[in-house]
């Protein structure tokens, strides 16, 4: 076959057309890019890309506890779950990170991708109705096509839209189960979902409410248990998902939800059934961490008095924030090429914050996204501030 008309030719032609549009992407390796600095390309940067947020995928201690049990367990579970693959470590930090949810049981899964694209699709599947919000995560977007329900979106944050759609399931939609899926803090904007109100409408209408708690567990409510807790709605939420990848700085995820549920999700959620469980490094790891959030909550308000600090900095700059209330502070910038420019120019002045572009956000809607550590100080911040005002005015961002 002529290579010019090769099956692969498709591959070339997209990846073009991705340069053109400013979207391509490719692997950059970074030194400890988990910690306030890194090294990128023989450079010194502060790093505002981390989800480590509160500093602990570094801790002495979670290091301590993963090479413990790679000495005494191995690196690997050796099966799914439902095989040979579930330990007491796994047992006991299930038990444990229900309690600390103050939830009857929780279940552990290989990612927060995998847990939402095999819940969700245990929960509903044809002739059911979804609801989500139009910014949620991709992981999220994937398990509500996955089950196969009528998959339908509400403007993003918009309880009233909201109500709307479950006021018109309720007269003349699918006859089956009706779910509203949302993020709690939305990954890109920094925002936060109305989650009372889109509890109490959940309740109303006597749908179930399933919940993404990736980047609020260990960052936002009492103790750092995430929006549910800070908002009161627990016994309104169905399944609540978290992340052990990002505050509690190792990998992997688990939900959260009465016992019954977590029956039937094991019994049922494809991602559970037919994955290799955690190794015992990560369980043991998060343990660790876990151990360290409940000795010392005061990192969840130092990562929040951060996030405050630097987004009034670069606020009073002239950028634009977006609606973030949180510790992801993003910088609106809309062009994806004038994106790619303001981070490789903040890279040049010592601060590592990444672009983020469409499909990840919207189209016009690229910015630069940085994210606080709680191991951030604030002379880090003001560095990072000092370096977004001198690039603003460069590019002509700001005034």
């Amino acid at each position: 076959m002529d290579k010019k008309n090769r099956p692969e030719r498709f591959m070339q032609r997209r990846l073009e057309a991705l340069h053109k549009r400013h979207l391509y992407r490719q692997l950059h390796v970074v030194a400890a890019g988990c910690d306030p600095w890194l090294e990128r390309d023989g450079q010194r940067l502060l790093n505002l890309s981390s989800n480590s947020y509160l500093g602990l995928a570094g801790h002495p201690d979670v290091k301590a506890a993963a090479a413990a049990a790679a000495s005494e367990l191995g690196c690997g579970a050796g099966a799914s779950r439902l095989i040979a693959g579930t330990s007491v470590l796994q047992i006991t930090l299930e038990t444990r990170l229900a309690h600390f949810k103050q939830a009857e049981a929780a279940l552990l899964f290989s990612s927060g991708y995998m847990a939402n694209i095999g819940v969700i699709p245990a929960l509903v599947g044809p002739g059911d109705l979804v609801l989500g919000d139009e910014l949620n995560h991709a992981s999220l977007i994937d398990g509500c096509r996955l089950s196969r329900a009528t998959y339908q979106t509400y403007p993003h944050t918009n309880v009233t839209a909201l109500e709307q759609h479950l006021a018109q399931a309720r007269t003349s939609g699918p006859q089956g189960q009706c779910l509203v899926v949302t993020d709690t803090v939305f990954s890109m904007d920094g925002d936060l979902a109305p989650l009372a109100d889109i509890a109490a409408l959940c309740q109303q209408y006597d749908a179930l409410l399933y919940v993404d708690e990736a980047h609020a567990t260990g960052c936002l409510g009492p103790g750092g248990r995430g929006l549910v807790a800070a908002t009161g709605v627990k016994e309104q939420v169905t399944v609540a998902m978290s992340t052990l990848s990002k505050a509690l700085g190792n990998a992997g995820a688990f939900i959260t939800a009465d016992q019954l549920v977590i029956e039937y999700v094991l019994n049922v959620a494809r991602s559970f059934i037919f994955t290799t469980a955690l190794p015992p490094t990560v369980v043991a790891a998060a343990l660790a961490a876990l151990d360290v959030l409940e000795r010392e909550p005061q990192r969840v308000e130092r990562l929040q008095a951060l996030g405050t600090f630097l987004r009034q900095g670069l606020q009073q700059l002239g950028f634009n924030t977006l609606a973030s209330a949180t510790h992801i502070v993003p910088v609106l910038v809309g062009d994806s090429a004038r994106a790619l420019e303001m981070a490789s120019a903040l890279q040049q002045a010592g601060v590592f914050a990444v672009a983020i572009r469409p499909p990840t956000v919207p189209l016009g809607a690229a910015r630069v996204r940085a994210s606080v550590m709680a191991s951030h100080t604030e002379e880090d911040l003001v560095f990072a501030i000092d370096a977004f005002g001198a690039v603003g005015r460069r590019l002509g961002l700001i005034a």
